[in-house]
């Protein structure tokens, strides 16, 4: 599903990361964890193809196609199409309603409009969220506006879900809650969950615990 090999990045003098290199198996739900600095996010971004690494000699692939062959536009097109991400804040639209947010990436992938409000209402239902489509963020609480979030990264089906820290902003209630999502996704989607958390639970309860240390799996 994802092997990374010898991934360096570089931010002027400063080497965040020294060589990573991984495999992560279809369906397996993996997290990273480290003191701030060690280079998680970092990580998680090149992977997620938000950024890249800074050596030539570096490789990534995802799904059998390495990331580094494809030009902006094509990578902007596997992103979209394979790729969910949940962040810490939800960065959600505050124009939008639940909805509209949720159906944004498949806008952006072209899908019809009769198609995609429907998947999003499976989902919003699948996450007991189908009473609140119409309200905007602020009439949200923080574990729905996240909720809501996850629904979006679902939207378009992808493989592999990146989260970044993405229970650091509930209250214990709601990231417990969250946390065991994530597992029922998997179990449901059979989709593939990478996540940099400082919540030693959600770690523990991965399939796996990757270790960062100064830029480098311990």
């Amino acid at each position: 599903m994802i092997k990374a090999v010898n991934i360096h990045k570089c931010f002027g003098d400063l080497e965040v990361l020294k060589g990573v290199s991984l495999d992560i198996a279809k369906g397996e739900i993996v997290s990273i964890v480290g003191a701030s600095g060690a280079g998680k996010t970092t990580l998680l971004q090149i992977l997620g193809t938000l950024d890249t690494m800074s050596n030539a000699d570096g490789k990534l692939f995802v799904n059998d196609i390495e990331i580094s062959g494809l030009n902006a536009r094509k990578l902007a097109r596997f992103r979209n199409t394979h790729i969910g991400f949940i962040f810490q804040f939800h960065q959600l639209l505050p124009e939008f309603t639940a909805l509209e947010n949720v159906c944004i990436p498949a806008f952006i992938a072209g899908k019809a409009r009769k198609e995609t409000e429907a998947r999003a209402v499976e989902l919003l239902d699948f996450l007991n969220l189908s009473h609140r489509k119409n309200h905007k963020p602020k009439a949200l609480s923080g574990g729905e506006q996240q909720r809501v979030a996850v629904a979006r990264a679902l939207i378009n089906k992808p493989d592999i879900i990146f989260a970044d820290e993405p229970s650091g902003n509930l209250d214990s209630e709601s990231a417990e809650a969250l946390h065991q999502l994530f597992f029922k996704l998997r179990d449901e989607f059979e989709q593939t969950f990478v996540i940099v958390t400082h919540n030693e639970e959600l770690a523990d309860m991965a399939d796996r615990k990757l270790v960062m240390v100064d830029g480098n799996i311990i």
